[in-house]
Parts: C-alpha cells; structure tokens; sequence
C-alpha cells in the first residue's frame, strides 16, 4: 500500500454489539438500523455479550439496556472495560427509565459515552449511532495511516542504514583507490628509471659490439671471406637494430622523468622543422605534403616537434608502393562539448584538434587502441622497420598536454590520427619564464 492512500472501511466491517433480554428490542433496534447496513450481533444478557466478546474485539459501537436480570448494563459494562481489547468500544445505554443524575453519572462513570431512551426515537437512533459509526471509521483510518508512516519510517531507517553501509564502503575503496593509484604511480616512476638507466648502460656495450664487429668485418673483407662477412653483416644490422629500440626507449622513458616548459609554440615552424628533418626520407618516396596556416598554441616545443615527427614518419613507413605517399594536415578548433565524454566543466572551453590523414596502407580499425601500446606492432620488423614505440611516445606526449590522441584507419585506405589539444592549458604545469 502506498504511503497517503488508506483502504477505507467498508459498511460491512462496522459490527454492532445489541445487548437486551428482550428480543423485540433488539429485533426494533435491527429494524430502525437496517438500512445502514450494519452487521448486528445480539446478546440476551450480560453474560451472553462478555461471551461473545471473549473472541471478537473489533465492534464499532456497543447498544446496551441497563435494565436486564442477573447482571445489568452498568455491571456488565465495568467488567468489559476492565479488558484492555475492549476499552476502546463505545458503549450507548439504552433505558425506559429517567434516571437522575447520579443514575446517569453512573454510567458515564463505568464507561458509557451516551444514553438513548425507549421508546426509540428512530432518527435521534439512526444519528446517535453515526457520529460513533464515523468516528470509529476515522480512528480506523488514523491507524491504517499510522501503521503506513511506522512502515514508512522503518523502511527509511532502513534505507538511511543502507545509504550508511553503502557510504563506508565507497569511502573505504576511495582510499584504496588512492593507495592503489600512490603504489601504481610508484612502481610507473621506477619503471620508467629502470627503463632509462637500463638503456643508457646498454649503450656502451652496443657502441663496442658495432665498433669491433666493423673491424672484424673491415679485415676479412680484405681476405675475401665472404660467408664470414655475411654473418659479420648480420651482427651490425641487429645491432643497429637494438641501438634504435635503446634509443626509443631513451626517449619514452625521457618524457615521464623530465620536467618540461610550456610556451608560445608556432605549429608553422614546427612543421617546417619536422619536414627538413624528414627531408631525406621524402624524397626517397616522393611524398607530398599539404598543410593549412596552423595556429600557435601553448605547448612543450620540443614535445609537439617529436609529435608531429613520429606520426609524419609513420605515414611516409606505411605508404603503398604503388602510389604517391601524401599527407595532410590539417586543423579545426572546437568547444569541449564536442568531445566525448568530456568533464562537465570543461564543455565550454576551447581546443585545438589536428587531424593527420594519409593514403597509406592503413589497417583494421580493430587495432586502433593497440597501436599506442608500446612494443605493439601490427607487422613484422622484416616487413617495416621500427621498434614500436614511436606511436607509445606520440600518446605520452598529448598525454602530457592534457589532451587525447585516437586513430581512424580502414585497410588499404589509409588512416587519419586525430591528435586533440587544449587551447586554453589548465594551471598544472609551469610556463617558462
């Protein structure tokens, strides 16, 4: 049942207890009250209505005749109010004597609410027995009501204690959450020391493998063995190989240990660096690159110099071989509200997304997260050169900048990175001076 609605008492459920040891009373009594629809249950004496009211406690009102053999209306009244089930029924008198007050005090005083005189007055009957008949309907709706609010506010307490127990829990996982968060940043940190001093001690063995294997290789040249040199050969190319995974290693690691500036940074002059950089390489592909006046933002210089490096130099890697290689880059700002997912409170400012899109050979968008991955490849190093960190440094950077990086790529149509930059940077790092 819901809270505010109360099933209301039916006329059926109002039970009337006639006691007088005269049945046509009883049967006038029926007859004035019929059409009320009353249930009414009749006793022949006080001792037939304490019988009766041994098992049924839930009458309205109670009609009795003071006037009866044995026990009278008054006897019979104190002894049902000396049950406490019972006290809460009215009881009205009914008598064909006018009693003086000490009589009617009497009564009253044993219990009685009222007295109806014989000959019954069948309207003055009818009413009498309404006021007590509505009564009684709204003391039952006060108690429905009042059951419903104990109900109520038992399931509240329960909900309050439920919301309590919930409310410890998500405070307890808070705080391992953030000791959880303390040790996993720990370990991150030492890893990446550990990644840095490994690769930079690995350095010194690698340059003398390189140095005396091109001596080894320089004198048997001379001697013409040339399954010798082949093998020799093999050595330096694996060499220069891990000489090139050190040195991305190197620079993965570099761009968590090392603190960096923020300032006015020229995409332009970015990309024209990159490009003489890259100079070589594209020409070897006849590559063409198209680029739009980019904006300045404020950024890492360096950083975004080796961002727009890596992902140049991805596309000019997995370009097809029966096509010119181009690129474009390309540039659009944008409010917060366009990104998914986005904070609430960041919906309203600006950034800056750059978009760089190739016809290479582009991949199953599948992929699309593994390829940030650090050592993820999606190819073989016989079929593409790399170590497959490139891309893993490309999300450290943006990361770095409080920005995303996500790739849009379909196989043998090229793909598109999509790099997202905040215009306006958050007070969490310190500009240059």
């Amino acid at each position: 049942m819901e809270f505010g609605k109360v099933k209301e008492v039916d006329k059926t459920e109002i039970k009337i207890l006639v006691v007088d040891d005269r049945e046509d009373n009883i049967l006038s009594i029926e007859t004035i009250l019929e059409r009320e629809g009353y249930n009414i249950v009749k006793a022949l004496s006080g001792r037939g209505a304490l019988k009766i009211l041994l098992n049924q406690h839930d009458f309205t009102l109670i009609l009795m005749d003071v006037q009866m053999p044995d026990m009278n209306g008054f006897e019979t009244a104190a002894l049902i109010y000396e049950r406490e089930k019972l006290r809460h029924i009215p009881i009205i008198f009914i008598t064909a004597h006018d009693y003086g007050e000490e009589n009617i005090f009497k009564g009253y005083k044993t219990g009685g609410v009222d007295y109806i005189y014989k000959p019954y007055n069948p309207d003055l009957l009818r009413y009498k027995v309404s006021v007590y008949v509505e009564l009684y309907r709204k003391n039952h709706l006060l108690l429905q009501q009042e059951r419903i609010l104990k109900a109520v506010n038992k399931n509240l307490e329960k909900e309050i204690e439920e919301r309590k127990v919930i409310q410890d829990k998500i405070i307890q996982l808070n705080r391992q959450l953030i000791e959880n968060n303390a040790r996993l940043k720990t370990t991150n940190e030492e890893l990446d020391r550990f990644a840095y001093v490994a690769s930079h001690d690995l350095q010194e063995p690698l340059r003398k493998i390189l140095i005396f294997s091109d001596k080894v290789s320089s004198k048997f040249l001379e001697e013409g063995d040339l399954e010798v040199k082949s093998y020799l050969q093999k050595i330096a190319r694996s060499s220069q190989r891990m000489q090139q995974l050190i040195n991305d290693l190197l620079k993965f690691s570099r761009h968590t240990n090392d603190d960096f500036c923020f300032e006015e940074t020229d995409l332009n002059e970015i990309v024209k660096e990159v490009l003489v950089d890259l100079e070589l390489e594209i020409q070897q592909k006849n590559a063409e690159i198209f680029t739009k006046k980019l904006p300045v933002i404020r950024a890492i210089p360096t950083q975004i110099s080796q961002l727009f490096q890596n992902i140049i130099s991805n596309s000019l890697k997995f370009c097809k071989g029966d096509c010119v290689p181009r690129i474009f880059i390309e540039t659009e700002e944008i409010r917060g509200s366009e990104i998914d997912g986005i904070e609430r409170e960041l919906e309203n400012e600006k950034f800056l997304r750059i978009h760089f899109r190739d016809n290479g050979i582009g991949f199953d968008e599948k992929y699309a997260e593994d390829i940030f991955v650090v050592f993820k490849r999606l190819h073989s190093y016989h079929e593409f050169e790399g170590t497959g960190i490139g891309l893993s440094i490309c999300k450290k950077i943006v990361e770095k900048h409080n920005g995303n990086i996500h790739v849009k790529s379909k196989l043998n149509e090229g793909s598109t990175f999509v790099v997202t930059l905040p215009l306006t940077l958050p007070v969490l790092e310190k500009d240059c001076l």
